[in-house]
C-alpha cells in the first residue's frame, strides 16, 4: 500500500482528501500544521507528499524545499492563492494543483506521480 503524507490546515478539505485517498487504498497520514508535520515519525517512508501552501504556522513551500533537500519523493503542492510561477521559483514541486480542484484531477495527478 502506497503512503501519502498530507499537509493541509483546512479541516474539511483535509478530511475529504484523507477519506477519498483511503477509499483509493492509499495509506494516508494527515497533518494540520508545519509543526505537526515536522514532528512526524521520520521512519515512515512516504511515496508522495501533498502540501498546502498557506498554513497557520509556516509555508508549504518551505516544507517542499526541506523535503527536496533530502529526498526525491514526488511532491504535489495545492493552493488557492499562490501562482504556479511563485511555486516553481520557490520549490519546484512535481506538480501544482490550483484550489478549488476537481477530485478526479487530484486522483489522476497522484496516480501519475506514483507510477513514475
Amino acid at each position: 500500500m502506497r503512503t501519502i503524507l498530507l499537509l493541509e490546515d483546512d479541516d474539511a478539505i483535509r478530511e475529504v482528501i484523507h477519506l477519498i485517498l483511503e477509499e483509493e487504498n492509499y495509506n494516508v497520514i494527515s497533518f494540520r500544521t508545519v509543526s505537526d508535520f515536522s514532528e512526524r515519525d521520520k521512519s515512515i517512508n512516504a511515496d508522495l507528499f501533498l502540501l498546502d501552501v498557506m498554513l497557520p504556522d509556516g509555508s508549504g513551500l518551505d516544507v517542499c524545499e526541506q523535503i527536496k533537500s533530502v529526498q526525491s519523493t514526488p511532491i504535489l503542492v495545492m493552493s488557492a492563492h499562490a501562482s504556479l510561477k511563485d511555486i516553481q521559483s520557490k520549490c519546484r514541486p512535481s506538480n501544482f494543483i490550483q484550489k478549488p480542484f476537481d477530485i478526479e484531477n487530484l486522483l489522476k495527478q497522484i496516480k501519475a506521480h506514483l507510477v513514475q
